[in-house]
């Protein structure tokens, strides 16, 4: 293996094709400035590097109308909106011809590969000969059940099936009808600005047309037309006069004579998306009055997260997606008869009151997903289409990727962390595989990568990571690529300005209740009499307060974990706290196993060692998805996201990030221990660290980390809750069945290990997988351990 001499500048994590990623014109049946939504967040993000053009319907004018395409650049979106003027009396041929040819006027040069992008199959008959490097049918809605849907949609969908690279699906009820008709189908649930919609939660201006509205204020924004429940909207606002009930949006293929009119039902019309924060901010709840019917078999309402962004229950009727997405949400009530629905109206209002119940479970669920994610992803399905249509390798930089070959490779490893280098090494080494690593990072061994800062300390880039273990085939094994510097982990609390050892001692109890307890009987007795006995444990909570009792549980566990976890304890799996125990002796090493050390050159020098083998080649900077197409191989190792590499196809699993704030500061010490944890609400990080208590660095000058746990970023940690370990279940299965492809590390597998564990899962896989490969007489290449490095 080829390893950089130096981390690759930072790069988008998207391979390009060329230096100008070329060209999209999207066709679509929805006006640009008609309402903002799916095609609209997309194509402005699309704009950022590419040329982007949204070609809308036609505008039919006066019969002696010259055909043109009027032409106008959206505001600061980058957008080109290209609305075709036809002369009216046209037959069906003569506007295909004149489409057609006011097309090739308007792509006569386009810039670099060319992206054919579709809302609707209407629209391929003119544009389907326009060459293009990958096409895409963006299904966000099942047309041919709307209201007077066109004969020929169904037949042209086909057609445009049969042509398309890629099918997106704009929920997961779409995917599940559209995947058995195309070998690419990927559910893309619709998305959230957080940011925009989160405004409504702070004060600011009211609409004057809905500021005299007495509360409480209920209310729905988007198109309304035959998707409307009109009748449980009249019972809504009969069963409940004293509730305002604001519908907001423009009429469409509907009679505005056919929308039920009472004294408490309000329709402004339609309003701009900069304007939806401001009517949102004056309402209570929100709601999503859908009839159950063939228009609304497939939606994946974006308004979902939008209202909950902005800080609203939700009321809907049961709408598949909405069910299967956020039924078990807080916040988010579904009913379908109108006695119901009004009951689910009240029931939101009294939730309303208290945003402290549900919303730091809805925004951690809000922070796995944004549009720029969504168009990231699909940015990185096409650019890999548009590399195997041209046989072009993408690049991610000037810098040559240190891959030399092109020739097959028995296996691709996604991740370049504990459990991709592992099963590398050991694929490579262990059983004469060549082996290909590919990491969206520009560098190697993932969260626990460290380097020089610019204080000349050697700190860890995503967080303190201490080595400890009991398993003496682990450290055998990574000795083979490190020696080690023996420490051991010792953390304090800082308890209203007193620092004290955590885990919870004797000390820590001296300390804090002005104790002289001498003996470990005693230091037991003392918190026996403060334990509150708990039928079952279940949560976090139940854990401790069981074991020490409130008043350490509140000091100690409460605040921390709310900040650690965006949620109480008592909502958290009882595995969370039990990792800290409680101690009667006076042993303040945070950990005891037997094995507790530094590699001794750092992390990022073991990975490097370990992956240096003439079997191993890696990409760096580089999403998996460019390069599993580009670099053909016999079975795949997935370190990721398991929920990413299905598509999300269930919904995303909730994750908690973190945010690092590094400092070097011109003194020689900053703390006493190398981890000092701030459990106080009051302060905003969890803990600070400072490296040189962990290398044994010698400097005169310091540098320390401040950790902020964050609803958004890249995942750190599952959530663990009984619910995302039921849909964790839902991947496994699929995972289960996936042949020619591992799943190996926390994320691939949902669960919280530590770095010995995530070492020890991937030499078990390797085991299995080179016992199934073995031929019955083949030698083993190679025992699996191998000399200390030098």
């Amino acid at each position: 293996m080829t390893l950089p001499s130096s981390p690759l500048p930072h790069q988008d994590s998207r391979a390009t094709v060329s230096d100008d990623e070329g060209t999209l014109i999207c066709f679509s049946h929805l006006r640009w400035d008609f309402v903002f939504q799916r095609p609209q967040h997309l194509m402005s993000r699309f704009a950022r590097a590419r040329q982007v053009l949204f070609w809308e319907e036609p505008i039919v004018a006066a019969a002696d109308t010259e055909p043109r395409v009027e032409q106008r650049r959206c505001g600061d979106t980058g957008v080109t909106v290209c609305t075709p003027h036809l002369p009216a009396g046209l037959d069906g041929d003569a506007v295909c011809a004149t489409l057609r040819g006011l097309l090739d006027a308007v792509m006569v040069a386009p810039r670099g590969p060319v992206v054919r992008w579709y809302y609707t199959p209407m629209m391929l008959p003119f544009s389907e000969h326009l060459a293009a490097d990958c096409i895409v049918y963006d299904c966000m809605d099942e047309l041919s059940q709307f209201k007077n849907a066109p004969r020929d949609l169904l037949p042209l969908e086909q057609r445009l099936l049969d042509q398309a690279d890629l099918v997106f699906t704009g929920g997961h009820s779409l995917y599940e009808a559209k995947r058995e008709r195309h070998g690419a189908v990927h559910a893309f649930p619709s998305s959230v600005d957080v940011a925009h919609f989160a405004a409504a939660r702070a004060p600011g201006a009211t609409p004057a047309d809905q500021s005299d509205l007495p509360a409480p204020r209920l209310g729905f924004y988007g198109v309304i037309d035959e998707r409307m429940d009109l009748a449980l909207l009249a019972a809504l606002a009969d069963a409940r006069p004293d509730y305002q009930i604001v519908i907001l949006g423009p009429v469409v293929k509907i009679s505005p004579d056919d929308l039920p009119r009472r004294a408490n039902l309000h329709y402004p019309g339609g309003r701009g998306y900069a304007e939806l924060p401001d009517y949102l901010r004056g309402w209570d709840v929100a709601l999503m009055p859908f009839a159950i019917n063939e228009a609304t078999r497939f939606i994946s309402p974006t308004k979902t997260p939008e209202y909950l962004a902005a800080g609203r229950p939700v009321v809907s009727t049961p709408v598949t997606d909405v069910v299967r997405s956020y039924g078990d949400v807080p916040g988010v009530f579904v009913a379908a008869e109108a006695t119901d629905f009004a009951a689910a109206c009240d029931a939101a209002l009294a939730l309303a009151r208290a945003p402290e119940r549900w919303l730091p479970q809805v925004d951690a669920l809000l922070a796995r997903g944004s549009w720029d994610q969504v168009q990231s992803e699909m940015a990185a399905l096409i650019d890999a289409a548009i590399a195997r249509a041209s046989h072009v390798q993408p690049i991610v930089s000037p810098v040559a990727w240190p891959v030399t070959t092109r020739e097959r490779y028995d296996v691709m490893v996604v991740g370049a962390g504990f459990a991709g280098a592992v099963m590398a090494e050991r694929l490579a080494a262990g059983s004469g595989k060549r082996v290909l690593v590919v990491d969206r990072r520009p560098h190697v061994a993932g969260n626990a990568y460290d380097h020089l800062d610019a204080g000349g300390v050697l700190i860890h880039q995503y967080g303190p990571h201490i080595f400890h273990t009991n398993s003496g085939e682990i450290v055998d094994y990574l000795s083979g690529f490190t020696d080690w510097r023996p420490y051991e982990h010792r953390v304090l609390a800082d308890v209203r300005g007193t620092l004290v050892p955590m885990p919870i001692n004797r000390t820590t109890l001296n300390a804090l209740y002005g104790l002289e307890l001498g003996t470990e009987a005693e230091a037991a007795a003392f918190l026996a009499s403060r334990a509150e006995p708990v039928d079952v444990v279940r949560t976090s909570a139940d854990v401790v307060i069981s074991a020490v009792g409130r008043d350490l549980y509140e000091t100690f566990f409460e605040g921390y974990t709310r900040k650690q976890w965006g949620l109480d304890p008592s909502e958290l799996d009882k595995s969370v706290t039990a990792r800290v125990p409680t101690r009667t002796n006076t042993d303040d090493r945070y950990f005891t196993d037997s094995f507790q050390a530094m590699p001794l050159d750092g992390y990022t020098r073991m990975f490097e060692r370990m992956l240096d083998h003439p079997n191993i080649d890696v990409l760096l900077g580089v999403d998996y998805h460019e390069a599993r197409d580009a670099y053909p191989h016999d079975h795949l190792v997935f370190t990721g996201p398991i929920d990413e590499y299905f598509g999300y196809r269930y919904g995303q699993l909730p994750y908690r990030s973190l945010r690092f704030q590094h400092e070097t500061l011109s003194q020689e010490w900053h703390q006493p221990v190398a981890v000092v944890n701030y459990p106080s609400p009051d302060v905003p990080y969890t803990r600070v660290t400072e490296y040189k208590h962990l290398t044994g660095q010698q400097a005169p000058n310091t540098s320390i980390t401040y950790e902020y746990p964050s609803a958004t970023g890249d995942p750190y940690y599952p959530i663990p809750r009984a619910e995302n370990q039921e849909l964790f279940k839902r991947y496994e299965a699929l995972a289960i069945a996936e042949a020619g492809v591992s799943f190996v590390g926390r994320l691939a597998t949902y669960r919280y290990y530590n770095m010995d564990q995530v070492v020890g899962q991937a030499l078990a896989t390797y085991r299995r997988l080179a016992e199934r490969w073995r031929e019955p007489d083949a030698p083993r290449v190679e025992p699996l351990l191998r000399p200390a490095a030098a």
